[in-house]
């Protein structure tokens, strides 16, 4: 874990070390939140501030801060680590010095120092030469002690308990002698008892801790069944020694021993488990063949069934779906799958969830989320303080969901918000699964807030601590989190309560819901939802059509059930903030879908159909490959020159073909394509069309109509010409003389 911060130091963030108290066999480093305030850039003199596109000339690796909470035994602040030149020339002069600022007196102040970097120069003992020179490239090693009490100019001079600001500075020499900043790091260090000094009195009403532990990862899975199949194998690496679920599963190993024991509740998503298990049968990864993480996957879930068992369980929406983008787009009956996570951790992990529970994504909700959650039996709900904001006190609240109370467990934003880092963007979609330096994670200045809860607020106030939902820290660092936790918890400075505890007990006042715009943001896009409602509406219709053949056959919600929760994994909360990721999943999904539909189809034939008179039907078969019934209808495209009777819908029988014959009425002779389709009765389009070449030599009934009028008028024409024929005959036969002479005798003149 030596190398934990180098790609982070690189890129000019400063960052502070392993743990003060029973340091890690490992050496994890500690990641804390940057100081942009105090950087400065080496390739400037000392006046030049941040903000230029300047590159560092100098990275700080801090390895070791102790003690990370100083108390009556610890006579001094100890920061070891090592610089590396990172730029285009020589350093002289290197010199470091660790400074102080004010004690933090308020709540407020201290929420801001953990928003960004506060003063911190009130005290600056002299520096201390760590390097002569360091020429490109080179590196070198570092430790620097501080005594908390003692001369002006040699120690930190803390004289009273409190939370103080640190600043580790150091300057060197640059080109014609400018002498600059050229790295810096600033942290929040917690002091309960100052040496030979004054030291905070155990409060008579300490704070109560719970500590809510989250195991979750993105969505992976892409098929069950007997082969499951997974968009990649990053899950091995992170159940195997060394990766990031397995340091979290043996931190919560921990966390159940000693006196916080009774204040920790597993939090874990539903869908890792049913992947866990899926791959502890042997498994595919998509394009790249068998999985390797099969044994790391049984042994894992093993133990966590191991550790669970008689302990306090939550589930957490299934695929921990993004509840408030659900509810938002009216899919609740995609909310009403999320909440049913329940089911399958008592499944995998045979024990009881805590009924009624719902923890949404980032602790927040909107009004209508509520109400929609409220109606599918939730009765409790864990959100963060910012979700219920102005409402006074710690403990839990009461929220109004449509006429029904539904009891609100406040995390604490202070603490909690420091180990998430708020000044650190959100990790990459693509999710993490190891201990990485890409997310820094600010365990230090989680430590001072939680040191200042309870050392400094007690008073009997709750502090809700969660971590982040796909918390990613090095696992020294997360051992020292909670040593630390134990430690003040074995000191009286808090008592551990159970989360089981704060849901029975009568809520403290009523709240209302406040949803913050920053959230609105994050949220899985409209369109996206959008899409996924139109994808579940055609499955759910799809669904319709189908029926169980008898007894031993498939039922159709074996088949669909799948589709449904590949859908739900589309509107992961793990890809609030990436539309890609999102848009990746609900692909995956629609790829199902179609391939179910896809099953159904109109066979092509392999010649051309001939009818053999203008009403002969047209031959069709239909294949279903579903080991379920299935309803469908036959649709014939307008096709010019035939016209087609619908017939009723025709019910497959499951892994059967069926002929049929379509009835029509050919209106031209020739050769043409007739295009088929099937549908659900809902219109649900099922496999691919099929073209069929339909030959006819025979007329139609129009064609007999003209054909019978013309040769009815052709004969009434005939007998027409035919009369006429024959009168004029007649009528030439009347005017030939009766004598035998043929001449026709001249008029006399007298006539």
């Amino acid at each position: 874990m030596k190398r934990l911060l180098s790609a982070l130091a690189a890129a000019g963030l400063l960052v502070v070390g392993s743990p003060a108290v029973a340091a890690p066999a490992d050496g994890g480093r500690l990641p804390v939140k940057p100081a942009p305030a105090t950087q400065v850039w080496a390739t400037r003199p000392a006046s030049y501030q941040p903000g230029s596109t300047a590159q560092p000339l100098l990275r700080l690796d801090i390895e070791d801060l102790s003690p990370r909470l100083v108390t009556a035994g610890a006579n001094s602040v100890t920061i070891s680590g090592k610089i590396v030149n990172v730029g285009d020339r020589d350093i002289a002069d290197l010199e470091l010095r660790l400074e102080r600022g004010d004690a933090l007196t308020s709540e407020e102040a201290v929420r801001q120092a953990l928003r960004e970097p506060t003063d911190a120069e009130t005290v600056q003992p002299w520096f201390t030469r760590i390097a002569d020179e360091l020429k490109m490239g080179q590196s070198k090693p570092f430790s620097l002690t501080v005594p908390v009490r003692g001369p002006e100019n040699t120690s930190l001079r803390i004289d009273q308990p409190g939370v103080y600001p640190v600043l580790a500075n150091i300057n060197g020499s640059l080109d014609r002698g400018y002498r600059a900043r050229l790295a810096a790091l600033s942290t929040l260090l917690p002091v309960l008892a100052v040496p030979d000094g004054d030291a905070l009195p155990t409060p008579p009403d300490p704070a109560k801790i719970t500590l809510l532990w989250p195991l979750a990862d993105r969505p992976r899975m892409v098929s069950g069944g007997l082969e499951p199949v997974l968009t990649d194998d990053e899950l091995a690496s992170s159940l195997a020694l060394g990766g990031r679920l397995y340091g979290l599963l043996k931190a919560y190993e921990s966390a159940l021993e000693g006196p916080l024991g009774g204040a920790v509740c597993l939090a874990v998503d539903p869908d890792l488990l049913r992947t866990v298990q899926a791959m502890g049968k042997g498994y595919q990864v998509q394009g790249q063949g068998a999985g390797k993480g099969r044994n790391e996957a049984e042994l894992w879930l093993a133990q966590l069934r191991l550790l669970a068992g008689g302990r306090c369980v939550v589930s957490l929406p299934d695929a921990d779906a993004d509840l408030v983008a659900l509810s938002r787009a009216r899919l609740t009956d995609l909310v009403a799958l999320a909440a049913k996570g329940a089911d399958e951790v008592r499944a995998v992990l045979e024990v009881q969830a805590q009924p009624g529970l719902a923890w949404p994504e980032d602790g927040v909700l909107d009004q209508q989320t509520l109400t929609d959650l409220a109606d599918q039996g939730v009765t409790a709900v864990v959100v963060d303080q910012s979700a219920v904001a102005g409402t006074p006190g710690s403990g839990p609240v009461t929220l109004d969901a449509n006429g029904k109370p539904v009891t609100a467990v406040r995390i604490d934003g202070m603490v909690s918000d420091a180990l998430r880092g708020t000044a650190v963007a959100r990790p990459p979609a693509g999710g993490i699964t190891t201990p990485t330096e890409t997310r820094p994670v600010s365990v230090q200045n989680a430590l001072a807030a939680l040191a200042y809860r309870t050392g400094f607020q007690a008073a009997g106030r709750h502090v809700v601590i969660s971590p982040p939902r796909r918390w990613n820290a090095p696992t020294g660092e997360v051992n020292t989190f909670l040593q630390i936790t134990k430690s003040l918890v074995g000191a009286g400075f808090a008592t551990p309560v159970g989360l089981q505890s704060l849901i029975g007990a009568t809520p403290e006042r009523a709240a209302a819901l406040s949803y913050p715009v920053e959230s609105g943001a994050q949220e899985v896009p409209p369109a996206v939802t959008a899409d996924v409602a139109a994808s579940w509406r055609q499955l759910q219709e799809l669904a319709g059509a189908m029926s169980q053949q008898d007894r031993e056959s498939a039922k159709p919600e074996e088949l669909v059930a799948p589709l449904r929760l590949s859908l739900l994994r589309s509107v992961s909360g793990a890809w609030r903030g990436s539309e890609a990721g999102a848009r990746a999943a609900l692909g995956v999904a629609d790829g199902q879908i179609a391939g179910l539909r896809g099953k159904v189809s109109v066979t092509e034939p392999n010649s051309p159909i001939l009818l053999a008179s203008g009403d002969s039907p047209i031959p069709v078969t239909i294949r279903n490959r579903l080991n379920v019934r299935i309803t469908v209808r036959i649709v014939v495209e307008e096709t010019p020159g035939i016209v087609t009777q619908q017939l009723p819908d025709q019910l497959l029988p499951a892994g059967g073909d069926r002929q049929l014959t379509v009835p029509v009425e050919v209106q031209r002779s020739g050769r043409f394509p007739v295009h088929i389709r099937l549908t659900t009765p809902e219109g649900v389009e099922l496999g691919e069309r099929a073209r069929l070449e339909v030959s006819s030599s025979a007329y139609g009934t129009i064609t007999i109509v003209i054909t019978v009028l013309a040769g009815a008028l052709l004969v009434l024409l005939s007998a027409r010409r035919i009369y006429r024929r024959a009168k004029a005959s007649r009528a030439a036969a009347a005017a030939v003389p009766n004598d035998a002479s043929g001449v026709t005798p001249e008029k006399s003149s007298a006539s």
